[in-house]
Formats: structure tokens, C-alpha cells, sequence
């Protein structure tokens, strides 16, 4: 199954977190707070049910896969630390989570996009795989083609998202540099990672 394509609002209200951040799909989860559906009646969820729904906020706050985030958490099991906090710093690490952070697009399906078609450059090389791992002095810029200046430029000026501490970006060059690694504060996502690590290790 590819990713996700249908109607984001109802996503966002199936969690009850804003995981996609396009207006629309924020302000269906603001008029009806409740999960989608004809009854509004539900049953108390289990633990298996609190598991998945926290694994499925990272998975579609992300873009991810089923498999693409398995193979994350595999990788954040052999490292030191927290594992839940180790798998959400990965997630942040990728390029497309970070072109969105850095306040070249609004939207992380934006920066998907933006990448896969090219518009980016890790390093002055043109790159099309958003899930590139991003490491601390590495330079993301615009392609130096005017209509994709434009785009991003006007895209910029009008974007109100706040600045992380561990990217630095220039707005006049449209670069932005990694100045250090993400920490688990820097994570905006709202997730108990206690109960996605117990669902992914069944």
C-alpha cells in the first residue's frame, strides 16, 4: 500500500492531533473534535487499539511507510538511549521533515513533493529522495532555476512557522545549514512513544 491520499481532515480527527498541518485538514479537527463516522458511540479502545493509534500519528505526521518506519525502529533499537525518542529523532533527521522545518514549505506533503521533483539541492547536489538522513553542516538550498525561486520565495515570505534552534536558515539565499543534531525537545509531535515502541515490538 502506497501512502495516504484520501481526506486528510478525517485523519486528523481519527487521532485527535493535528498531524497534517494544511488549513483545512486543522480546521476539520477544530469544528468537530470527535471521530469520523455515522456514531459517535465507541467503545473503550485496548491496548493494541492505543498502540496503533500512536504508531499511525508518527506514520502519517511523517509520510511514512508501515515498512519504511519498522526499518527505522529496528535502527533506533541498536542505538544508545530511549528508543521511542530515538526513532522520532530519526524521523526528524530526513530531509523532506527537514526542508519543512526550515520554512521552505508549509506542509511536509509539500516538501515530499518539492523534493521528488527536484526543486532542492543537499550540498549543491540535486537530490529526489526525501527520506535522505540530514547530518549537522550540511547545506539544503533552492535550485537556482527562476520559477522555482519564485515559488519558494513567495512561499517564504508568506510562511509564520517558527524557527528551530538546530537549523539556520537564510531567507534572502533560500539555504538553510544544519547547525547541530535534532533533540527530543526540538520533536513537535505529540506521542506517547512508551506505547509505539511496545505495539512495534509484538
Amino acid at each position: 500500500m502506497g501512502r495516504y491520499t484520501g481526506p486528510k481532515g478525517r485523519i486528523n480527527r481519527r487521532l485527535g492531533v493535528n498531524v497534517y498541518e494544511s488549513s483545512g485538514s486543522i480546521k476539520a479537527l477544530e469544528r468537530k473534535e470527535y471521530p469520523p463516522g455515522m456514531h459517535r458511540r465507541r467503545k473503550k479502545p485496548t491496548n493494541y487499539g492505543i498502540g496503533l493509534a500512536e504508531k499511525q500519528k508518527i506514520k502519517f505526521f511523517y509520510g511514512l511507510r508501515d515498512r519504511q518506519l519498522r526499518r527505522y525502529f529496528d535502527k533506533a533499537r541498536r542505538m544508545k538511549g530511549n528508543t521511542g525518542e530515538q526513532l522520532l529523532l530519526i524521523c526528524e533527521r530526513r530531509l523532506d521533515n527537514v526542508v519543512r522545518r526550515a520554512g521552505f514549505t508549509v506542509t511536509r506533503p509539500q516538501a515530499r513533493q518539492g523534493i521528488v521533483h527536484r526543486h532542492f539541492q543537499l550540498n549543491g547536489v540535486t537530490v529526489d529522495r526525501p527520506g535522505i538522513m540530514v547530518r549537522p553542516g550540511d547545506v539544503i538550498s533552492v535550485r537556482n532555476r527562476p520559477n522555482v525561486q519564485r515559488l519558494y520565495k513567495s512561499v517564504v515570505e508568506a510562511s509564520t512557522l517558527p524557527q528551530t534552534d538546530w537549523i539556520s536558515f537564510d531567507e534572502n539565499k533560500l539555504e538553510a545549514t544544519i547547525k547541530a543534531e535534532p533533540t527530543y525537545d526540538d520533536v513537535t509531535l505529540s506521542v506517547d512513544v512508551g506505547q509505539v515502541v511496545a505495539f512495534l515490538s509484538r
